[in-house]
């Protein structure tokens, strides 16, 4: 896989279910909106997968479905990150064996391990596989930040961890990044609001949790910054700017689930506990935005 391959936007699909199963028709219609919306590749299994309640087998299964409908149109970055090195490296292993294309590795969470743990997590894993790995900061949800430093050792070691999906909310810390590790690393916004002064500050896209439902406009959006056109860049953010952030209502990803429910692309708006279904109030919103895309 091309390393320039990850530049761009990769979806971070949410994981359709009904009935307590995950419902993999719903799955093969998301994806083909985005394959006709021109994303640059699909990342089932993370956050906005529900990965935490997803059980192994059901969480293969996601990436092997999700691998089978991509149909080598779009390259495939599994989730496959865990607050257990043992289990990473088995989600790691057997995805890599289904075909996935790379893979995002989050930093464990709720153990809180130290930067030195944090580099012999994710160097264990990078030794069970040749191919790209994303390594992806969220301190809100992990309690720590995989720092520079880090990432800078991770990348000297191990040549194929080769980008950082940054979602701590810093665009100094994308700065940072940039200076810091060599032209060919790449760092994505794990944030939709700050895509456009992630990119203006050296990040190369965005793992997107809106391009799920417009990924026409997410895809122009990241495509006129990279090319430099951030005025016109800038047009599409301001316009979109509240969805981007009312998509984050509630917890990812129960709003956006609600809004693919309302616009008809997925047959169930059903999360797992202990997400629950959206607020009253909060459907009001959601029913306006649904009637304004």
């Amino acid at each position: 896989m091309d390393k320039k391959l990850l530049h761009g936007v990769h979806t971070a699909l949410i994981t359709p279910m009904k009935d307590g199963k995950v419902s993999y028709r719903d799955l093969e219609n998301l994806i083909s909106k985005q394959i006709d919306g021109n994303v640059s590749g699909l990342v089932p299994c993370g956050t906005t997968g529900e990965s935490p309640t997803l059980c192994k087998d059901e969480h293969l299964e996601v990436i092997r479905q999700t691998i089978g409908m991509a149909n080598g149109k779009v390259p495939v970055i599994a989730g496959t990150g865990a607050n257990s090195t043992q289990e990473a490296l088995f989600l790691t292993e057997n995805a890599d064996q289904a075909g996935a294309d790379a893979f995002l590795i989050v930093a464990p969470y709720y153990n809180k391990p130290s930067q030195e743990g944090l580099f012999a997590h994710f160097s264990a894993i990078a030794k069970r596989t040749e191919k790209p790995i994303v390594l992806y900061s969220i301190p809100s949800r992990c309690g720590i930040e995989i720092a520079t430093d880090t990432v800078k050792r991770l990348r000297e070691n191990h040549p194929h961890i080769c980008a950082l999906k940054e979602a701590g909310g810093r665009s100094s810390k994308v700065s940072e990044t940039v200076v810091a590790l060599d032209s060919d690393f790449t760092v994505l916004s794990g944030d939709d609001g700050l895509t456009l002064p992630f990119m203006a500050c050296g990040a190369k896209g965005v793992v997107s949790v809106a391009s799920n439902l417009i990924p026409q406009k997410v895809v122009s959006l990241v495509s006129l910054a990279l090319e430099g056109k951030f005025i016109d860049a800038q047009n599409i953010h301001l316009e979109n700017y509240n969805f981007f952030t009312d998509i984050f209502c509630e917890p990812n990803p129960v709003p956006i689930k609600t809004l693919l429910h309302l616009k008809n692309v997925i047959s169930s708006a059903e999360v797992r506990l202990p997400l629950s279904p959206v607020s009253a109030s909060n459907m009001q919103l959601l029913e306006k935005i649904a009637s304004d895309l």
